[in-house]
């Protein structure tokens, strides 16, 4: 699959980054990016700095004699306040002050007297990619983008990394799956030389975990009523989730001062799901919550819609997605929001990431508080039902990070350990489904063993596990709020701001996540915000039931998806053994399948997606 520069017609938000110099073998990719590009912002020469397509409000831009800083996303910043900043800035360096202070989820761009500084977002919700096209490097928020104006095509071997259950593997699942397309690691930023050359720099390290809990949650509940006053200032009226208790707060948080708030809450055919009695009882007691509950019979099943390749399925993602199995569900609730009158939507996605952490931090917690480490290990151990052995090899076990990934790459295709084996390693081991192909399973092997050499964790073992953790659920996310924006509706993560993140990791993890308990940082940090009876919700449905019911109901959508397989096709997947596997339910193999599944589904669709906007290329921009 080669792309060209008519497909840039059918993405309908993006930008590309400019370094500031004159390139005579770029005349095509600027003609190119000209004719396409709405909106074009020039460095302070005059050369073109950033093209694209976004809406009116989604910039914000500011200069200073030879500087020249821009937001793009969601913040608070003003031009006048990035004018100012720019006036005080000499090197790329010196912009440190001001991504460390700005508010809200965005993109950060400077041009600085000829040079060019550009950065996503340190949770990885905003992402940033490379490429070096016409003898310089340019940067976009869209690897699609990148690849479209350099005419590779996809890399097939990456592809299939996307097929890992759970397709997490740090760092090789972060990279694009196109040819000559690079990304830019989220705790970095990217330089554009003047003579077109690029390097990146790292900038964000973690704080310390090191306050505890009452000081740790008045930290995070300025940061997360910071981050919600970025989205909900100015506005009339906005929706929000109203179900567990990491949306249940931000719907409080807006419903405080701010606008009108639509809540919903989508009910389940599972019995022990009890969101709607939760939801219904905190709108009552906060009083300023219009609610909505959307009916169980209503609500769409996983995997339903995975044949309907118009509207939603026709938009382009740079990747594939692994919540799109799901997508009828999430596009239910955002419509019910949109038919309501809400132009912006918040989401609890990433408060269990952002607000929990990984049991592995108990390693490094039994060399500097041996007594609380051994007490909490007994209490994980007792609910999870680790077994002592099991657990203290783990506990010994010195294995360095690269040496994990080439074990990782030995264990693609066994067994998964049971559920009550202990997690205190560098995170889950990612298997691939009987169904991938020994070809594609030889090419993912290859992969993670040339990283291995040199991969280097993101911190000790619990921080590496809760960074990877938070940066690889930001990725579905991001590619569901381009499907969300196709209705007209912003899907608006505040928990995956970076200055959310920063108050969540500042404080002690013991205290953070104790084996008793339930969510005790957010349950602090919302005392006087949200119900005191709702904080004391203790436990919240997974869901597992619907998995199987979904695929008892779209069973033979399923089946059809997969009768002539794209991912067959490339030789990633053996088709008719994933089409028998998915005649009876997943649970009876050896191990549940309903992830690996997922991850198919997303890599199907999104070929298919591709192919289909290669034969039928749409006219036009943005609708």
């Amino acid at each position: 699959m080669v792309p060209g520069f008519s497909e840039l017609d059918s993405i309908p938000s993006w930008f590309v980054v400019l370094p500031d110099c004159d390139r005579p073998s770029a005349a095509g990719t600027d003609n190119a990016l000209r004719d396409r590009a709405e909106l074009t912002v020039p460095h302070p020469s005059g050369r073109p700095w950033l093209m694209g397509r976004w809406g009116e409000h989604d910039m914000a831009c500011g200069q200073a004699g030879a500087n020249k800083l821009a937001v793009l996303g969601e913040f608070d910043v003003t031009a006048g306040r990035l004018a100012e900043a720019a006036a005080h800035v000499r090197t790329v360096a010196d912009v440190d002050a001001l991504a460390r202070r700005l508010t809200g989820s965005f993109h950060l761009i400077a041009s600085v007297d000829g040079r060019v500084r550009a950065q996503g977002s340190v949770t990885g919700f905003r992402r940033l990619f490379r490429a070096d096209i016409d003898g310089a490097t340019v940067a976009s928020d869209r690897a699609d983008v990148l690849a479209l104006l350099g005419g590779t095509g996809l890399d097939e071997q990456r592809l299939a990394l996307h097929l890992l259950d759970p397709p997490v593997l740090h760092p090789l699942t972060y990279g694009p799956v196109w040819r000559d397309v690079g990304f830019v690691a989220p705790d970095s930023y990217l330089v554009l030389d003047a003579d077109g050359r690029s390097r990146q720099v790292r900038w964000w390290f973690p704080p310390e975990p090191e306050l505890p809990l009452a000081e740790g949650a008045a930290a995070l509940r300025h940061a997360l009523t910071t981050a919600v006053g970025v989205r909900t200032g100015g506005r009339e009226l906005v929706s929000s989730d109203l179900s567990g208790l990491d949306s249940t707060s931000l719907c409080c948080l807006a419903a405080r001062d701010g606008p009108q708030v639509i809540a919903c809450t989508a009910a389940s055919p599972d019995p022990l799901d009890d969101d709607v009695q939760w939801a219904q009882f905190t709108a009552a007691a906060i009083g300023r919550i219009e609610h909505h509950i959307i009916p169980a019979d209503e609500m769409p099943l996983i995997y339903h819609g995975l044949l309907d390749m118009n509207e939603p399925l026709d938009e382009l993602l740079d990747e594939p997605c692994g919540g799109i199995a799901d997508y009828a569900r999430w596009l239910t609730i955002a419509d019910r929001a949109a038919d309501h009158g809400s132009r912006l939507h918040l989401t609890g996605f990433g408060g269990d990431e952002t607000l929990g952490c990984a049991t592995s931090h108990l390693r490094t917690l039994l060399r500097r508080r041996p007594v609380t480490a051994l007490l909490q290990l007994r209490g994980f151990a007792a609910k999870y039902g680790w077994p002592r052995g099991q657990m203290l090899r783990q506990l010994c076990d010195g294995t360095p990070y690269g040496r994990w990934l080439n074990g990782a790459a030995d264990r693609l295709t066994t067994p998964p350990p049971p559920d009550t084996a202990p997690a205190l390693d560098w995170g889950p081991t990612p298997r691939l489904a009987p169904w991938v192909t020994p070809d594609a399973a030889d090419a993912v092997r290859e992969l993670i063993r040339s990283e291995a050499a040199n991969a280097r964790p993101l911190g000790p073992r619990g921080l590496h596990d809760d960074l990877v953790g938070i940066r690889d659920s930001a990725r579905p996310v991001r590619q569901i709020s381009r499907l969300a924006a196709r209705i007209g509706l912003t899907l608006s993560a505040p928990y995956y701001d970076d200055r959310v993140l920063e108050a969540a990791l500042a404080v002690r993890r013991e205290e953070k996540r104790p084996p008793w308990g339930y969510k005790p940082l957010i349950q602090e940090a919302m005392r006087g915000v949200v119900p005191g009876r709702t904080l004391g919700r203790q436990v919240k449905s997974g869901g597992t039931c619907d998995l199987d019911a979904a695929l008892r109901r779209n069973r033979a959508e399923l089946l059809a998806l997969f009768e002539d397989s794209r991912l067959g096709r490339t030789g990633l997947i053996d088709a008719a053994a994933l089409r028998k596997l998915c005649t009876g339910p997943l649970r009876q193999h050896p191990y549940d399948l309903h992830d690996a599944l997922y991850q198919a589904v997303a890599c199907e669709i999104w070929l298919r997606t591709w192919e289909r906007a290669a034969t039928h290329p749409k006219a036009g921009a943005m609708p």
